[in-house]
């Protein structure tokens, strides 16, 4: 990454960030810790921007991706996730999907949607390709070394930890299941599409987020 002050941004109480423990025996979206004033918007707009976190990493495709560079001038929208979610994270990213097909060919295409893997060990780009191919073959999944990721998580207070094997044998992975949208006028992130927004939600906010309007 490279060396910069990371910022302390502002966040309103009502745009406090949950963390998400994905695993079959938790439910899919019992929160790993408790957040006060948590939003019952399902859009919020953040007080103070925040930087988008400066990353590079590699994609699907195997190739490196510099975040900051690949998406100057686009709308994006980013996501913390992991392939073997068996609920939070597909669900998020269908709904997003699902928004995504209603906008113009024209904007569809100048729109970053980017799948960062909290799970680097098992997500690697082939992985992604394949599991984003079933959603979005638009969508850029991206690995790489897990402190990495999650410094660049953290950039933007998003909290992720590295997964950890239960003694039943199963992975839970636990990261911020709010989406990141970021305008592009500025190139910072005004937006998060919270955990309970639907593709309703998503397919009412986009189409003015990526104009870099308010929702």
């Amino acid at each position: 990454m490279r060396s910069k002050t990371l910022i302390a941004a502002a966040l309103t109480a009502a745009a406090a960030l949950t963390l998400t423990a994905c695993g079959p025996d938790d439910g899919g979206d019992k929160p790993a810790a408790s957040v006060s004033g948590a939003s019952s918007k399902p859009i919020v707009a953040l007080d103070s921007p925040m930087e988008k976190p400066d990353l590079v990493l590699t994609d699907s495709d195997g190739k490196k991706y510099d975040l900051l560079e690949k998406t100057k001038g686009h709308p994006t929208l980013i996501y913390f996730g992991y392939t073997n979610c068996p609920d939070v994270c597909p669900l998020t990213m269908a709904n997003v999907a699902v928004a995504v097909k209603q906008l113009p060919k024209a904007e569809q295409d100048d729109l970053r949607v980017l799948f960062i893997t909290s799970d680097p060990e098992r997500d690697t780009p082939s992985a992604l390709k394949k599991w984003l191919g079933g959603i979005n073959t638009k969508f850029t999944g991206l690995t790489g070394d897990f402190k990495t990721i999650q410094a660049g998580a953290r950039s933007v207070n998003v909290g992720i930890e590295k997964p950890v094997k239960k003694k039943n044998g199963d992975i839970v992975s636990t990261h911020g299941a709010q989406v990141l949208m970021a305008s592009p006028k500025d190139d910072r992130i005004h937006w998060l599409g919270m955990q309970d927004a639907t593709a309703d939600n998503y397919t009412s906010a986009l189409p003015k987020i990526i104009k870099g309007q308010n929702p």
